[in-house]
């Protein structure tokens, strides 16, 4: 009966979506349409994801539910590089790396924090993860500062982003061994991991979990092009800017499979695996997913460099400070998550009003 109550709106909003892009109906309903529908499409992404996590087991589940997390915020960048809307690339990157670190990861904390006096989760893991977050912010800084300088032009600071890019993308997959073989043991929480599987059962067989998964990619890829063809019109409309509705109309859209992700395991006292979905979400999209945009807009013909502005730059410098600050120590509670929402509301009027 649940599946059943979920899979109906979701069919809706996506059929509805679709007959709008296809019969061309006004953009600004389209608009709305699409933005419902990538959210229940996310939604299913995220549940097929999350049985696809039980046969792997926590920490892998974690990682591949980050992964076909950013699907949405990937597959829109794409569109957005293909068309040359590089400014709007890096507010939806800035955007899903600050609505991860303070939205998701903030929601997490504070309503798990309502539920459960204190949280805990494995400290190891949350020192190393802060130690990636400031890598993320150095290396967006270094092109930043050398091309505002002058140090270097155009031409350089498009090399420049290409090495950087390519050192970012082996530094996450050489994080993906470290995590994952070579020290499984150290990052683990094995109470977690027991508590998991003899509470939870799979919404899904198998098969059935990646069928699903794959299917749900596929939907999240057409509502997502979708949506980008009505972003001109609804910002000229409303008159808001890119930056704005990049780093957080995209960005909010995008995230929703992380939202209902995370807060859910956050209510079950599953802190960790939280942090694991809304930190290496951010992580992900910082070390893996900008990187790859890079090169892909290379094979587009037309480089994008990686140089953020300054606002962008402040934006998630501050969010890597906070989160860090507030997860080092591997414990969590509602007041912490209550300080990373006051930081994204603030960052989001500041948007709002540029």
């Amino acid at each position: 009966m649940g599946n059943r109550l979920f899979f109906v709106p979701l069919i809706v909003a996506f059929a509805l979506s679709g007959a709008g892009h296809y019969l061309h109906w006004n953009m600004t309903l389209q608009f709305v349409i699409s933005a419902i529908a990538i959210i229940f499409v996310a939604g299913f992404l995220g549940r097929a994801t999350e049985s696809v996590s039980h046969y792997a087991g926590q920490r892998l589940g974690g990682f591949l539910n980050a992964t076909f997390g950013n699907a949405a915020e990937l597959i829109i960048a794409i569109f957005l590089v293909r068309d040359g809307l590089f400014d709007m690339v890096k507010a939806s990157l800035t955007g899903a790396i600050i609505g991860n670190l303070l939205l998701v990861l903030g929601l997490s904390v504070f309503v798990g924090g309502l539920k459960f006096k204190t949280q805990r989760f494995n400290a190891d893991l949350a020192g190393m993860n802060g130690s990636l977050m400031l890598l993320a912010v150095i290396a967006l800084f270094v092109p930043a500062a050398f091309f505002t300088t002058h140090s270097i032009n155009a031409e350089g600071t498009k090399t420049l982003s290409l090495v950087v890019a390519g050192i970012l993308i082996v530094a996450y997959l050489l994080w993906l061994v470290f995590s994952m073989i070579t020290h499984k043991d150290m990052l683990s929480d094995e109470s977690e991991r027991a508590e998991e599987r003899e509470e939870e059962s799979p919404l899904w067989s198998k098969k059935l979990s990646i069928i699903f998964l794959v299917i749900s990619t596929v939907m999240v890829a057409l509502v997502s092009e979708w949506l980008v063809e009505t972003l001109d019109t609804f910002t000229s409309q409303f008159g808001l800017s890119e930056l704005f509705v990049g780093a957080f109309v995209i960005a909010i859209v995008g995230n929703a499979a992380e939202h209902s992700a995370a807060v859910m395991l956050a209510m079950k006292n599953k802190i960790g695996a939280a942090v694991e979905i809304a930190i290496g979400s951010s992580l992900q999209i910082a070390l893996f997913v900008a990187p790859v945009l890079v090169f892909i807009s290379s094979l587009f013909g037309n480089t994008m460099d990686i140089v953020f502005t300054t606002i962008e730059m402040v934006a998630i410098g501050v969010a890597v400070f906070i989160a860090k600050s507030i997860s080092q120590d591997g414990r969590t509670n509602w007041y912490e998550g209550l300080l990373l929402l006051v930081v994204y509301i603030i960052l989001g009027v500041s948007f709002y009003l540029v």
